[in-house]
């Protein structure tokens, strides 16, 4: 998919930033949808499929955590948090609620188009290779391109971005030990606590959706102080 078929949504109660970074993102190839409240982006957003969305959390209208916890279940796209707030415990729950990244205001509107880059440039499966869109294991079904799961009974539920990524990256490499330094490199973020944190989230959250019990997992291991081992079985 070229950039100029990629939809980014900016969710921001200032019109200058806003402005700014549409035009940036502009420039760059992508499409653009501006809002600055965050019931009118619910509302246009059931009839969008925006590949990124950026969200500021300083909302007049609703709490933005919550609004980023909501696309981080509901959605496929990848989350950008753009924030005044830049206390560490901010960033981390951000990143625990499904964020994919986090930039503190002020910023420069060239960072967040490479941010923005970085991260499609991860999210992005060969189209050539249709076997890696849908994944069949442990009775499971997983569809990358659909960001759904299927369980063994035919119950569907949807997988966030984040999930996507994490998901996609154990199945590429089972019965082998997913380091944090290789989630890292592979899923992006910066070598820190709460990286580490948001990726315990989100393989919870996983489990969670797999039915797979932590202290007796049937899919996917953790490896103390090393990292995932996914241990389902392959079709």
């Amino acid at each position: 998919m070229n950039d100029h078929t990629q939809l980014v949504t900016i969710l921001d109660d200032s019109h200058e930033i806003r402005e700014i970074l549409s035009v940036a993102l502009q420039n760059a190839g992508f499409e653009t949808k501006c809002f600055g409240r965050a019931t009118e982006f619910e509302h246009a957003i059931r009839t969008m499929s925006p590949q990124v969305c950026i969200v500021d959390l300083g909302l007049p209208d609703k709490d933005g955590l919550s609004l980023v916890n909501k696309l981080a279940l509901d959605s496929g796209a990848a989350i950008i948090i753009i924030s005044g707030r830049s206390m560490l415990q901010d960033k981390i729950v951000g990143l625990e609620l499904g964020a994919d990244d986090y930039i503190t205001k002020p910023f420069e509107a060239a960072e967040v188009v490479a941010r923005v880059r970085a991260l499609l440039r991860r999210s992005k499966v060969d189209k050539n290779k249709p076997a890696d869109q849908i994944i069949r294991f442990s009775g499971w079904i997983a569809d990358f391109d659909q960001h759904i799961l299927t369980s063994p009974a035919g119950k569907v539920q949807s997988l966030s971005f984040a999930e996507a990524q994490v998901l996609h990256l154990f199945l590429s490499a089972p019965n082998r030990l997913i380091s944090r330094e290789h989630m890292l490199e592979k899923l992006g973020g910066t070598a820190s606590d709460n990286f580490e944190r948001a990726m315990d989230v989100r393989v919870s959250r996983l489990r969670t959706k797999l039915q797979d019990d932590p202290q007796n997992p049937k899919i996917i291991k953790t490896i103390y102080g090393a990292g995932y081992i996914f241990i389902g079985d392959m079709v």
